[in-house]
């Protein structure tokens, strides 16, 4: 039986607990709360109020969620009252002069850790889909953003502490008042769904949308059965195959899934998968099997575990303002799930469904919309072509920045920039909140110095990241200049020279005869006319045809094969 409380004027769920106690503090602030500019801001903060408490000899720790923070820990009274007292005492004064590092180690944590490609494809980069990008606001946040962060996220009123087992005495929570903090609103970057777009390889996954309930959870149970039966058991083209249902929201869920495959099975895997989804569309569901993961779920329940997730639960459903549900209201849910429900969570899935294929691979054939990857239209302004491929210019306009290509338009308003990345080099990188991006390169684009200045006197200060010197091997190189044509070099025949090298003799010879014979005949006129006149003339042509054949390159010259 779970007990309302209050400690300290923090909301608190109490259950009786066997074994050590356990306790863990819930915020309301998540991921998803943080603009793009400032993502990372609350992993930040969570690190600075564990460090003061030091090398931990219990079991307690942290995590940042998409919309929540959670301090949670086990052990003696002794250790569980200092560990959260520690953390409050910490959030009320974080060690400000541990930014620098706390923020390298996070570097470090985020350089192993993929983003979420399918909340930034269904949600952009605002709220939910801000979650789904690595922690690029890092570099912008400021002690006064960690301050204000902490004071007005980090409060009593925005917290929900959850204890299985009694309340040890000694526990002084001291934190700040402020106000509850409603869930970010819901975005959306797709235009009709079901969807896929491709991205990456190696897997194929998807994710959707249903109602947040006992039969989605044991849908997600059902699926991840089936998966495993037609993807590794029955076609062995698959390893690993995953499915989740995660609560999003007091209403909604989300359910993930996912399969790996190797690239020459990468079509089989695709097929399979919307195989088992087509099966469940119509219905065809195995009512042993739903008895089955019924049956594992029921049993779950009654693990000394299950009680303290089922506090988490309902610590983060007074967080979203979700009317609380017993744990026999959820067992005698679990118990009236039939076949028929089963199908109805498929059709919201199905309804709602984003999936993720392998870069170069389609799914429209199974009556997939492709995901816009593109905007509608381009600025009007300043062009650069690009120096890779001329077919791809980028535009500076006064209302947004754009990168026209034979494939499409990317967009992004200057008004409706949520992040621009500055490096020192010159390069800047734009992201708009339908989750377009935009990369501007200076070694790519000849792009005068001034133009990038104008650019950031477009962009408001809050939402400019300063990014440090990237290494000389990170910055893209400029394209080299083309070079000259090939040229030919062409031999002259030898029978050609030795004709050439004759015509080149005689002509002068008889130029010379003709020119005396002029001078000592008695007939001047008739001279001129049958025989220095044309000798000369012969003089001249053979003079032409060697420059001629020199030229052409029929002596020893070039000839360009433009």
């Amino acid at each position: 039986m779970i007990k309302e409380t209050e400690v300290c004027g923090i909301r608190t769920l109490v259950a009786p607990g066997n074994g050590p106690l356990v306790a863990g503090l819930v915020f309301r602030v998540g991921c998803a709360d943080e603009p793009l500019s400032r993502r990372g801001l609350t992993h930040l903060i969570e690190h600075l109020a564990l460090h003061r408490h030091g090398l931990i000899e219990h079991d307690a720790n942290a995590a940042t969620g998409i919309t929540t923070t959670h301090f949670y820990t086990s052990g003696s009274e002794q250790a569980v009252v200092t560990y959260l007292t520690s953390v409050c005492d910490s959030l009320r004064d974080l060690p400000l002069e541990r930014i620098a590092t706390e923020k390298t180690i996070l570097r470090t944590e985020q350089a192993g850790r993929p983003h979420d490609n399918l909340l930034v494809w269904r949600y952009g980069a605002v709220g939910f889909g801000a979650a789904g990008y690595p922690e690029w606001g890092l570099e912008a946040i400021t002690d006064e953003d960690v301050r204000d962060w902490a004071a007005t996220r980090f409060t009593r009123e925005n917290a929900v502490l959850w204890i299985s087992g009694e309340v040890p005495e000694g526990l002084n929570l001291t934190l700040p008042s402020g106000s509850p903090h409603p869930l970010p609103e819901i975005t959306s970057a797709l235009p009709a769904t079901p969807a896929y777009f491709a991205e990456g390889g190696g897997k194929i996954s998807f994710s959707a949308v249903t109602e947040r309930s006992a039969r989605a959870s044991l849908f997600a149970m059902v699926l991840e059965r089936a998966l495993f039966r037609a993807l590794r058991t029955e076609d062995g083209n698959s390893y690993t195959i995953a499915a989740a249902y995660v609560p999003r929201d007091g209403s909604h869920a989300t359910i993930t899934a996912m399969a790996d495959a190797l690239p020459e099975k990468q079509d089989a895997v695709l097929g399979g998968l919307i195989d088992v989804l087509a099966a469940f569309q119509a219905g065809r569901f195995d009512a042993d099997e739903l008895e089955t993961v019924r049956d594992k779920a029921s049993t779950s329940l009654d693990r000394p575990e299950a009680a303290r997730a089922v506090l988490f639960t309902e610590a983060i459903d007074i967080l979203y303002g979700r009317t609380r549900y017993t744990l026999d209201e959820f067992r005698a849910e679990l118990a009236a799930v039939t076949v028929e429900d089963l199908g109805e969570v498929a059709g919201q899935l199905m309804d709602t469904l984003l999936l993720q294929v392998p870069r170069g691979s389609r799914a429209d054939w199974a009556g997939f919309a492709e995901a816009p990857m593109f905007s509608d239209k381009a600025v009007v302004g300043e062009q650069y072509p690009s120096l890779q491929n001329g077919d791809f210019v980028l535009v500076l306009g006064h209302d947004g920045v754009s990168v026209t290509s034979p494939h499409g338009v990317l967009t992004v308003k200057y008004r409706e920039c949520v992040l621009m990345q500055c490096w020192p080099d010159g390069a800047r990188r734009l992201v708009g909140p339908d989750g377009i991006s935009i990369s501007i390169e200076p070694t790519l684009y000849d792009i005068p110095e001034q133009a990038i200045t104008r650019l950031d006197g477009k962009i408001a200060d809050e939402l400019m990241v300063r990014q440090p010197a990237r290494a000389a091997d990170r910055i893209p190189q400029r394209p080299a200049p083309a070079a000259p044509p090939p040229v030919m070099k062409v031999k002259t025949p030898l029978k050609a020279k030795l004709v050439l090298a004759l015509v080149a003799l005689f002509c002068p010879v008889l130029a010379l005869v003709a020119t005396a014979a002029l001078v000592t005949s008695d007939n001047v006129g008739h001279a001129l006319l049958h025989f220095a006149l044309p000798a000369w003339g012969a003089f001249a042509a053979g003079a032409a045809a060697i420059r001629l054949a020199k030229g052409l390159g029929y002596l020893g010259g070039t000839k360009s094969d433009t």
